[in-house]
Formats: C-alpha cells, structure tokens, sequence
C-alpha cells in the first residue's frame, strides 16, 4: 500500500529531496532496543538522584552509555507521545491523536510512513512488546475483538507484535499477538463498549463488594481481576490477563524477540506497563520499595530493564545493540486508585525538582529520563545537558543507517546523531510541547513560552497544575527551572519572539493544530 506523502518546504531538515528510498549497508548496522516506560518522571530513578528509591539496573545502563538530563517526550500524555516518536510528527498537527479509549480505531493508518517502516526497509526485522495505545482496526468502537484486528501494528511496518490494546485501566483487558486476541475462547467471545455496559455486568460504581482495588475516581466500570477499569467488557474470560504477571508476560516476550532475532539486525520496541494504573506488581516486587505499589513498580520496572541487558549480554549482542531508556510522559501518583501512592510518597519527588507531571504543560510534564547506551559509540558514564525530544528519533536513525526518508515522510523530526550519541553538546534550537489538553509551549532550552489557553489550571483529580491560562507565561528554565517566577510582563520581547516562533512553526508546515 502506498505510504502517506506530504507536501513541505524544502527547508525542512528532515525531509530529503528525493524520495527514493536508499540506504548503505554497514558491516555493523546496530540493533535498536527501546524500553519504553509508562508515566516514570525524571525523578524517579536513582540514576537522577532518587534517594528514597533504588534502580539499580537502569543505573548500570547510565554507565554504559549517555544519560540526558533536558529530553523530552513530545507531549506530556500517552498517546500523543507515541504518536509523535513513530511517525516523527507532532501529535498537535493532526485530529484525533488525543488519549486514546480502548476501542479507539488504528491511529497511525497503514498508508503512514511510520519509524518501524524505515528499520524494515533498511533490513531489520522489526517487533513491538507492551503497551500499545494506538488504536486497533477500522473504525471508533467497531472492532470484533475475536477476529484480527485490521489495520493493527503489523500494518505499519512492525513483522511481530505482542501487545496490550490500550492501557492497563482500559478494557479490554487482553494481549493482542500479531493483530489477533489469544487465549480466546470461541464459545465465549469479548464484547467491549465504551459506551453503555452489557445486562448483568458488575461494576465498580454498582457493586464496590467486589473490588480488591477501589477507584479514587473514575475508573468505575466493568471489573476485571478485581479492579474496575475505565469502558465495559463482557465474556473472553480465558483470554484475561493477570495484572500480577503483566510485567513478567511482556519482559519474557520481549527477551524471547531478541533470542529469536539475533543473527540479523532487529528493532525491539519495549513498552512496559509498570508505573500506570492500576498498580499490581508481582509478589516478587510487592512491598519491597516501602512507598506501596507505585514504588514497587518502579522496582519492577528496573527488573524489566535488567532482563534485557542481561539478555543481550548473555548472547554477545551488547557490542553492537543501541540501547535506549526513555519514558513517554511525567509522572502521576494518584491517577485514579486509591493504592496508597500519595500517602506512602514520603521525600520522593517523581518529577524531580520540575513544576508539573502527567498531563501538564510545566517541565515534568514532558522532561522524561532518557538513556542511550551503544559500546564503541558512546562514552560510558556521560552527561548530556542538550534539549533533545523523542520526535527526532526517527531522522536520527535514518541518519545513523544512512537511510533516504521518502520525501514527506517524518516532517518534524531532526537528524541529530551527534547530540544523541553525546559527542555534541547543542541540541535543538526550538522544541514545540503540548499538555493533555492540548496547549502548547515552546522552548529554545533557555526561555520557555506557554501560549494562552483553555482548560483548568490544576487537575485536581491528580492534583498537577497544568500550565492551563488565558494569559501567556514566560520563564528562564536556565535559572528558574522550577518554573517559579513568570517573566511574561518583565520581559515582553522575548515574549513576543517566542510567541512569533511558535506561531511560524505552527503555521509553516502541513495541517493544522488541534
């Protein structure tokens, strides 16, 4: 099928002046493994200088390679960021990249020229573990959940998928294997509506008696394994997951891929589950961290993190595997359950020093941990302080395989190897952010700008400012990085030169904010 092409200025650094779609083969073309966590903020790994929780794993690949301390994801919510990093495009330019429902309808559509299309047409094989959140087949809320679920992730260039088909708190609560759900049981099929619940379904509003974990709000709905979850979910009573066992299930699938993959070069997205609601880590995890079930993810997390350096060690693949730690937005305590995250919290800051987390436009919305570490490339134990964000991924690795991008083809992505691999210290001149409701911010690393907008100023569900106002913000993140004083009226020049910039950037490229 024909891949999406668009029309741009030639000015656009991303997009190649020819669309023919060349690459050199190198002797040593490196595999690429993401682990990708789930609402972990910079704060919350020791390697960041968390005090009150320890990451062992994650710290050893701090050492292997480059740890960023100014990486961003591209928005400060789920599935906007992912939309961003595969496409190279800034989830704000095209409608109905929102947070995604369950039954949410293939987001990025197969004609989409996406990150894994590239490694697959550059010789990878190319697979995709955990959480997915894109959207699965045709159309919003049409699905048949017992038939393969077209266009899915093995549509937009992916060879092997295994993968959750939203989040943990969303039905339904079931792996998808290469677009189909398994486990099922014909004779007692999954029906999912995220609009009215099904005769005689228990849920989380009506029957509390049957929750081991009750909502703090929302996430009132069909129950599953105990926990009510956000939509309604009947039957494929065999094709359940475990909550206990999710980060096992995707860790060993994940190490399974590389085993299977190893005697070619390969691309492994691992999306883990972990610090996203609802909470459940394995017994081997629970109670250990002594701050409930957020931080026992989190130590669980780190389990997942170990696995996979164990594995590519183990299999003598380290030397020439790209290894990349990353998360897709900031972090979140209460986000719906009552598990204790708040009140066992104690000094811990997940956020680190940053104004902010999940959903908000300050800087722990989108100011992510992020390492990469590639042997022979990357000095080991170093620092990078460059503003970087997740959308340049995909121009990176083109530029690191040498690969020509069909023209059109990642649009808001830079190549930019040389900050990634930590060899220089510049990063990008402008980096565009969006909050969960959309509004957006922008910064040169120096001065950050958050544009006038709609929306409450703090969720407080989650109790996270948003950045929300009718009045633009100003601040210098350089010496104000908590974002504590506005500069907006002190210093109206700058204002208006970051308001100009973001609206150029806005305005000068295909389609249109949301």
């Amino acid at each position: 099928m024909k891949k999406e092409l668009c029309i741009l200025p030639l000015t656009i650094t991303a997009c190649w002046t020819s669309a023919v779609r060349a690459q050199e083969k190198q002797p040593n073309t490196p595999n690429v493994v993401f682990i990708y966590a789930d609402d972990i903020g910079y704060g919350d790994l020791s390697c960041n200088g968390a005090k009150t929780i320890h990451t062992p794993n994650v710290e050893r690949l701090a050492r292997m390679g480059v740890r960023f301390t100014n990486a961003h994801s591209a928005a400060a919510t789920s599935t906007p960021s992912r939309y961003a990093m595969l496409t190279g495009e800034y989830a704000w330019r095209k409608a109905g990249t929102g947070i995604a429902d369950g039954d949410a309808a293939s987001i990025i559509r197969p004609e989409r020229y996406s990150m894994a299309d590239m490694f697959k047409e550059a010789g990878y094989s190319t697979g995709v573990v955990g959480k997915w959140h894109l959207g699965l087949g045709d159309k919003n809320g049409q699905q048949d959940w017992n038939k393969p679920l077209k266009p899915g992730a093995n549509d937009i260039g992916f060879d092997y998928s295994f993968i959750m088909a939203a989040t943990g708190d969303r039905v339904p609560c079931v792996f998808v294997e290469n677009d189909q759900v398994i486990n099922l049981n014909p004779n007692d099929p999954v029906q999912v509506s995220y609009q009215k619940n099904f005769p005689g379904e228990p849920t989380g509003k009506d029957n509390p008696e049957l929750l081991k974990m009750h909502p703090s709000h929302g996430h009132n709905q069909s129950i599953i394994n105990g926990i009510s979850r956000i939509g309604y979910m009947k039957g494929g009573k065999s094709a359940l997951w475990k909550d206990e066992e999710i980060a096992e299930t995707l860790t060993h699938k994940a190490v399974s891929y590389i085993e299977s993959h190893k005697d070619k070069p390969f691309f492994l997205y691992f999306a883990t589950q972990d610090a996203h609601v609802p909470r459940v880590p394995s017994p081997q995890f629970a109670g250990k961290s002594g701050m409930g079930p957020r931080g026992d993810c989190l130590l669980q997390f780190d389990w997942s993190v170990g696995e996979i350096l164990n594995t590519l060690e183990r299999l003598g693949l380290y030397n020439n595997t790209l290894i990349i730690l990353s998360s897709d937005n900031g972090p979140v305590v209460d986000d719906g359950y009552k598990d204790q995250a708040v009140e066992l919290l104690g000094n811990h800051k997940p956020g680190g020093i940053y104004r902010g987390g999940k959903y908000s436009a300050y800087e722990a919305g989108t100011r992510v941990p992020c390492i990469w570490s590639w042997k022979g490339v990357i000095q080991p134990g170093s620092v990078s302080n460059a503003l970087l964000c997740q959308v340049d991924w995909f121009a990176t690795f083109a530029e690191m395989l040498k690969f020509r991008l069909p023209e059109g083809a990642a649009p808001d992505s830079e190549p930019m190897l040389n900050a990634w691999t930590g060899k220089q210290k510049k990063g990008r001149k402008w980096l565009v952010l969006q909050n969960s409701l959309n509004n957006l911010s922008i910064t040169d690393g120096q001065w950050k700008y958050l544009r006038a907008g709609k929306g409450p100023a703090i969720n407080k569900d989650v109790n996270i400012e948003l950045g929300n106002s009718m009045e633009p913000q100003l601040y210098n993140i350089k010496k104000d990085p908590m974002e504590k004083n506005d500069q907006a009226k002190a210093n109206p020049k700058i204002l208006k030169k970051m308001a100009t910039k973001l609206e150029e950037i806005i305005d000068g490229r295909y389609g249109q904010p949301l």
